[in-house]
C-alpha cells in the first residue's frame, strides 16, 4: 500500500508539473472604460508620470513610497521610478512609445518583491463624444508565474486594479470637463 501510494503520488506531481509547463508562455491583462471625454482630454493623464498620482491605484499602496521623476518631462522617454515598503515594491517605468492622443506604450520594470519586465499600453479610442480607454499589461509568463496562477488569479488580481484605476480617471476627468463647462458658461 505504501509504494502505491508514492507511485500516485509520483504520478500526481509530474501531472502537476507538465500542466504547469503547457500553461502561456505569455499574459495579457486588459480592462476598458468608457470616458465622457475626448481623448486629448484623457491623454494628458498618461503621458506625464506626475498626473499618474491623481489616478493610479498604485499610488495609494504606500503612502511612504519615494518617487523619482527623470528624462523627458512628458511622453517618449519619461522615466518614473519607485521605491516603497510592502506591497508597492520597486520598480520603474519608461514611455518608450506615444501615438497623441491615441496611445501610450510604457516599460514596465519591477524589481521588488520580485523582478519583472512588462509593457503597459493605454490606447484611447473615440467613440462619438465619448473615449474608451483601454488598459492593458503583457509580458512573459515564466514557470514560477504559471506555478503561483494555480494559487493565485492574476487576471483577477491585476484586472480589479485597472478597473479602480480607470474608474478614478473617469471620474477625475469626467470632473474636470464639468467644471471647464461650468467656467465657460459663467465666464
Amino acid at each position: 500500500m505504501t509504494v502505491l501510494f508514492v507511485i500516485v503520488l509520483a504520478v500526481s506531481g509530474v501531472t502537476l508539473l507538465a500542466y504547469v509547463a503547457a500553461r502561456p508562455d505569455t499574459f495579457r491583462v486588459e480592462r476598458a472604460a468608457v470616458i465622457e471625454a475626448s481623448p486629448r482630454q484623457i491623454f494628458p493623464y498618461m503621458e506625464d508620470f506626475r498626473r499618474f498620482s491623481e489616478w493610479s491605484p498604485y499610488e495609494q499602496l504606500d503612502p511612504t513610497m519615494s518617487r523619482t521623476h527623470s528624462g523627458a518631462k512628458t511622453g517618449k522617454g519619461a522615466v518614473y521610478e519607485w521605491n516603497g515598503r510592502g506591497k508597492a515594491g520597486k520598480g520603474r517605468m519608461e514611455i518608450a512609445h506615444v501615438t497623441p492622443a491615441r496611445m501610450v506604450v510604457i516599460r514596465l520594470d519591477f524589481l521588488k518583491p520580485f523582478e519583472s519586465h512588462n509593457i503597459v499600453e493605454f490606447t484611447l479610442n473615440p467613440e462619438g463624444v465619448r473615449t474608451r480607454v483601454t488598459w492593458a499589461m503583457r509580458g512573459a509568463n515564466p514557470y514560477a508565474a504559471k506555478l503561483m496562477q494555480l494559487f493565485v488569479n492574476m487576471d483577477r488580481l491585476v484586472g480589479k486594479d485597472f478597473e479602480k484605476g480607470l474608474a478614478a480617471l473617469k471620474a477625475l476627468v469626467e470632473q474636470r470637463s464639468t467644471d471647464t463647462l461650468a467656467r465657460v458658461a459663467a465666464g
